[in-house]
């Protein structure tokens, strides 16, 4: 799939996953039972997600496609500067903002514009201040050199078809001695050419994991 292709199904395929109830929706059939906000929780919590850190974060942060919790074992520190690639929601820019606290910075980046309107909505609705959303791609993030403490990143580096250029950029934003934790799914043998040749195995970040 050449990247341009592979861009506009990300695009369209996670601006759907907002309409988490709808027929729109990738994730249709998994939230056509119940609400979905439920659903997510329940989604989160068997990914390592306590319910004292569902309860601290927007009710419409949390959208149940993370693959782990890259917060838990990052070692967050009071005043440090934090990147999320490919932030959504907003889901884990707010979790790691209640850890780096006031004095220090959360930035997440999308490449969906969907996405980061509802992650702005929900920063503003939780006055999460140390905190802003850009939109643009993890393979040419708009930030500075050596800039963040911190990178961290849930389920989204296996949507990107360009795996190199998104850890160049890394560690390019990186500051020396800076950190990267990420969640995401590998795997342990071939997928059918069913799933990999899916545009929902893409969306759901199999058909692209290393």
């Amino acid at each position: 799939m050449n990247n341009d292709k592979n861009l506009k199904n990300v695009k369209s395929g996670y601006s759907a996953i907002l309409k988490r109830n709808t027929k729109k929706s990738y994730l249709s059939n998994l939230f056509s039972c119940c609400d979905p906000s439920d659903v997510a929780n329940e989604i989160a919590k068997k990914i390592g997600y306590s319910d004292e850190a569902l309860n601290k974060v927007p009710v419409d942060a949390n959208l149940g496609i993370g693959c782990g919790n890259p917060t838990a074992f990052a070692s967050i520190k009071k005043g440090e500067t934090i990147l999320d690639l490919g932030s959504g929601a907003g889901f884990d820019c707010f979790l790691a903002a209640e850890e780096t606290g006031p004095t220090g910075k959360v930035i997440g980046v999308d490449i969906t514009p969907e996405m980061i309107a509802q992650a702005k909505k929900n920063a503003s609705g939780g006055n999460y201040q140390q905190v802003e959303f850009k939109l643009g791609a993890i393979e040419n993030l708009p930030i500075e050199d050596n800039s963040v403490d911190l990178i961290i990143s849930n389920c989204v580096i296996n949507l990107s078809n360009q795996k190199d250029q998104v850890f160049r950029e890394a560690y390019r934003v990186a500051k020396p001695n800076g950190r990267l934790m990420i969640s995401d799914i590998i795997l342990l043998d071939d997928l059918s050419d069913y799933i990999m040749d899916s545009v929902e195995g893409h969306i759901a970040c199999l058909s692209g994991a290393i």
